[in-house]
């Protein structure tokens, strides 16, 4: 009997019948202290004794049901416990998940998507055109994180030019694969995240919470096609239809994945109900839902898809499409209009940059993502001398979780700039600096952890889930890194039956007013869902430069709340000396502030979590087959002919990146 974590209608396994070693649920701990001891201590001290002990479990128990609660959540994006066929035990990955090539590769969730996207790099596309192909084809196969009623953010290393206009520049160096001094790439963030109806408003989900999750009241005006074709405007060199055909292809036909089908069977038992959804995902042979290898044809989409390869981004937002996807939003109780639609606008500005170890420099999106979040672990990471040299020991890992715990509260102060006054703006901009490192790491102290309003958090935590994320390197420095998502799996649970579309359910990231929660936290205004407003995101598409400046690291995450965290230890995995693959496929630790718990997925060292209970840490062990945070990654080095590309997916999720 598998035990379940509950989120309402829907359960994840924390442990399987398919788990060759099931793992205990929950390993929580606390410092041991000395003292005491002797004899007897009389009736009223063995009481008072008995009614500590009782208040420690119960404050034990209220802190995994919190954490507990959290990690259903965020399976809402996790398969259940699933080992390779042939394997007994996840370490062991088929040489194949470490791509190798010297001119370009791509890292998408699906390996079909990341052959149709180094198809397009070997037709002489760029990294852009890769991109955009690999986007959408994981919008048709890995419909329940992605597609073209969603949005999100790239950033895009233009190699062959410096021009602060179109974003912020590198160090002056030129990488076409030879890394030729005297020019220089620049950096582009493009958000294409979700944004508020025109009606919508800070009170429309009060006393009615599920209408933010599920329903067209959760619908927010889509941007992944906006975003897309704006990328390919400035840096495609392939036609838009010749990005978009494959997608149309797998739309007509194709067969249900290993990762499709275990969504199947944990949550889409809603499907049943509604004939949108069952006659694409149900087998009316037998009435069930489809499983791996069954025929899928999703027709109305592959239609859709076809009039995007034709007329492009417009094909969505105005016309026959745009019609029938406001009248279903409505039908579903939704406020989407048509004047939404058509008004929807991407923006596009300059990426926000950090220093690394060994003089290279991160390049990540700016808020409402969390890339800044990410440049401030960094940079407080950095400041400790001999954490690359010492390895994931209990006290770097304890550095770590401390950096974690104050991200999160600062993330606490993030959200769209264009709705916040100077001041938030400023305090945006502080994060990531030199000097906010310095006051964070002077307050990490190396024995102990500390009680929540030590780090000093403003609002509540806001927790976002699902997404998708791709990595791209092209053969003349280019490069993309670039997150999607439809949010919660299978989105808001509406498919407009005529076009095929699942719509996104992204209002659900935004806060609602409300009393403040059991630590005393209110919800963060600046996070109220308004018209126009894009909520905030634990997205951080990040890049990273050699010192020559030439493409390191191309690197993202999808996972909810975990990405920043998951992508921070991706990169310190590679420090301390494991090839790509392995550095994603290590075991790793979270902690989100709220609830005051680390998790670990199973497999991280014992000696290193019994640390971390040795400095006050609460510890909660989980089955890493449930797949909470997910990273896909591209690196490169060498130049000319030694130049070598090396890329990345995780296995996770079930992916397989491809390079030439």
């Amino acid at each position: 009997m598998a035990t379940q974590a509950s989120r309402g209608d829907e359960t994840t396994p924390l442990i399987t019948p398919a788990s060759p070693t099931p793992r205990p649920r929950s390993r929580t701990g606390t410092p041991h202290l000395s003292g005491g001891g002797g004899g007897g201590g009389g009736g009223a001290s063995k009481r008072k004794s008995t009614v500590l002990i009782l208040g420690s479990i119960f404050f034990s128990a209220i802190l995994v049901s919190l954490v507990l609660r959290q990690i259903s959540n965020e399976f809402r994006d996790a398969p259940p416990s699933h080992f390779p066929p042939g394997s007994d035990q996840r370490g062991r990955l088929h040489p194949a998940f470490l791509a190798k090539g010297r001119r370009g590769a791509v890292a998408a969730e699906n390996v079909v998507c990341s052959r149709i996207g180094v198809d397009a790099l070997r037709d002489g596309g760029s990294a852009v055109d890769a991109a955009v192909a690999a986007t959408l084809c994981t919008g048709v196969l890995n419909m329940f994180s992605s597609g073209i009623g969603g949005g999100g953010f790239m950033l895009v290393r233009d190699p062959t030019g410096c021009n602060d206009a179109k974003g912020t520049t590198s160090a002056g160096h030129r990488d076409d694969g030879t890394s030729a001094r005297g020019r220089c790439a620049s950096y582009t963030s493009i958000d294409f995240r979700e944004t508020g109806p025109a009606a919508a408003n800070t009170t429309m989900y009060e006393g009615r919470m599920d209408q933010a999750r599920f329903g067209g009241l959760s619908v927010g005006v889509p941007g992944e096609l906006r975003g897309l074709q704006e990328a390919h405007r400035r840096w495609g060199r392939l036609p838009w239809k010749r990005l978009v055909m494959p997608s149309v292809h797998l739309a007509e036909q194709t067969t249900v994945s290993k990762e499709l089908a275990r969504r199947l069977v944990l949550f889409g038992q809603f499907m049943y109900d509604d004939r949108a959804w069952s006659d694409i995902f149900v087998d009316p042979a037998t009435g069930l839902l489809k499983k791996e290898g069954d025929t899928i044809r999703r027709t109305a989409y592959a239609h859709t898809l076809r009039a995007v390869a034709e007329r492009g981004a417009d094909a969505l937002y105005r016309g026959p499409i745009a019609d029938s996807i406001v009248d279903t939003v409505q039908r579903r109780g939704g406020i989407l209009t048509h004047a939404d639609l058509e008004a929807y606008r991407t923006v596009v500005g300059p990426a926000v940059r950090g220093d690394w170890l060994g003089g290279r420099r991160v390049f990540t999106t700016p808020a409402p993502t969390s890339g800044p979040i990410l440049l401030s672990m960094l940079n407080v990471l950095s400041l400790y001398p001999s954490y690359v040299a010492e390895g994931a020991t209990g006290l770097n890992v304890h550095r770590l979780i401390e950096s974690l715990k104050f991200g999160f509260a600062q993330r606490t102060e993030l959200a769209d700039p264009a709705f916040m006054a100077p001041e938030g703006l400023a305090r945006i901009d502080e994060i990531p600096t030199p000097a906010e490192a310095r006051r964070v790491r002077a307050n990490i102290t190396d024995d102990a952890t500390h009680p929540l309003a030590y780090y000093g958090p403003k609002f509540d935590i806001v927790d976002d889930h699902g997404t998708m994320h791709l990595s791209v390197v092209d053969e003349h420095g280019g490069a993309v890194a670039l997150t999607s998502t439809v949010n919660l799996i299978f989105g808001s649970r509406v498919l407009d039956e005529r076009t095929g579309i699942i719509l996104n359910d992204e209002m659900d990231d935004t806060s609602t007013p409300g009393v403040p929660n059991a630590f005393g936290l209110a919800p963060s205004p600046y996070n109220y869902p308004e018209a126009g407003k894009r909520p905030l995101s634990s997205t951080c598409p990040t890049i990273v430069e050699h010192d020559d400046g030439s493409v390191d690291l191309v690197i993202g995450g999808s996972g909810g709340s975990r990405i920043f965290g998951s992508v921070a230890q991706t990169m310190l995995q590679r420090e301390w000396g494991r090839d790509l693959s392995d550095a994603i496929e290590q075991p790793r630790v979270h902690h989100q502030l709220l609830p005051t718990m680390v998790t670990a997925e199973s497999g991280y060292a014992e000696k290193t979590l019994n640390a971390l209970r040795g400095r006050g840490h609460e510890v909660l062990e989980f089955d890493i087959n449930l797949a909470v945070a997910e990273v896909q990654a591209v690196e490169a080095s060498g130049r000319g002919r030694t130049r070598s590309v090396r890329a990345a997916s995780d296995s996770r999720k079930g992916g397989i990146a491809v390079a030439y």
